[in-house]
């Protein structure tokens, strides 16, 4: 029996949690698997009531779930930081979910920005380091309001967030068929924190002799992931560079309405959720593309242990934008946020 905590959230992550409950459900008749869902009603409603983030009692309750399904947070009457500081990095800090794992993969029938690439050329994966680098919270302000301000944010590595960030990746890139490895830094100029990052990714990678070893400035990565993205394998980062390049991932991918992410503890509570922010303004108008939110299901179950039903949830999503869906942009799909829902679950079987 898995125990799974639902957050729907804000805007329009109801209607796609919806949706990604309905494959759920769907997919485990079919492969005979038991889970239970417990909802959780926090966000930016709830804080705009209560004044609430995460209240401490609900962070326990999660403590002893196995995955945490997230639709969206963010709402525009509450202030930048609020949310982001007070809920998804407190789950990410204190969860220490210190892997964001983000598959960048183009399903047949969706359009890519990139000029002759198609799903054979776009397919790898970003680890992102998750719990150090400049999203600690490290830094103050000196003299703030005034024409003389110092503004300082810091930038933490640790040997043992570093370590484990690599050692992750290079057992992810060790099960896929290039088994190639890139490591995404600034070494030329970050030269103490990146420098901690090249020592360890060298001395790591002696005990994975049969991944390939490959390293990228930042923004070589960048121009590559649109010049070259067939050359990417599986890609290891920082939090910050990761934060930015997985968006561009998503775009080359077919954008936000297809690309869904985790957030990993591999030893405790992971947490899975469409990329893409809470859209108020298509809130309750059934448009919204659920897409995302259903991959998310698939990961969330492939991390599960249920990897058949993952892969099947996969193929139904592909099924569907090979035949039907060609525009992934809210309102312009052709069918429903209930719709869509409803021919993955017909896709299935």
């Amino acid at each position: 029996m898995h125990k799974i905590a639902v957050i729907p959230g804000d805007g329009t992550g109801p209607e796609v949690v919806r949706e990604g409950l309905k494959v759920l459900k769907a997919i485990s008749e079919k492969k005979g698997f038991q889970y239970e869902t417990v909802e959780y009603d926090i966000g930016g409603n709830r804080y705009l009531k209560t004044g609430e983030v995460l209240p401490d009692s609900v962070f326990k309750e999660l403590l002893e779930v196995d995955a945490i399904y997230l639709g969206a947070v963010g709402h525009p009457d509450v202030k930048p930081g609020i949310l982001e500081k007070g809920l998804l990095l407190r789950l990410r800090f204190d969860l220490d979910q210190y892997i964001n794992l983000r598959p960048v993969k183009l399903y047949p029938g969706v359009d890519c920005p990139l000029k002759d690439k198609g799903p054979e050329d776009i397919d790898f994966i970003v680890v992102r380091e998750n719990t150090e680098d400049l999203y600690f919270g490290g830094g103050g302000f000196l003299r703030k309001g005034t024409p003389h301000e110092v503004a300082t944010q810091e930038m933490l590595a640790t040997r043992f967030g570093v370590e484990r960030c690599l050692r992750y990746a290079f057992e992810l890139a060790q099960k896929r068929k290039k088994k190639q490895l890139t490591l995404c830094a600034k070494t030329n100029v970050l030269t103490y924190a990146h420098d901690l990052w090249w020592r360890t990714f060298e001395e790591v990678q002696k005990e994975y002799p049969d991944v390939k070893p490959d390293y990228a400035h930042v923004d070589a990565t960048c121009m590559w992931m649109v010049k070259n993205p067939e050359f990417f394998d599986v890609i290891v980062t920082t939090n910050m560079f990761g934060d930015i390049i997985t968006d561009l991932g998503a775009m080359i991918q077919g954008g936000m309405g297809i690309a869904a992410g985790g957030n990993i503890n591999p030893e405790g509570v992971s947490m899975f959720e469409p990329i893409g922010g809470s859209a108020p303004k298509y809130t309750g108008k059934n448009v919204i593309n659920p897409l995302a939110a259903i991959c998310a299901v698939g990961m969330m179950l492939d991390f599960l242990g249920q990897e058949q039903a993952a892969s099947e949830v996969e193929q139904a999503v592909m099924d569907l934008t090979a035949t039907k869906i060609k525009d992934l942009g809210a309102g312009k799909m052709g069918y429903s946020t209930t719709e869509v829902g409803d021919l993955v679950v017909e896709a299935l079987g």
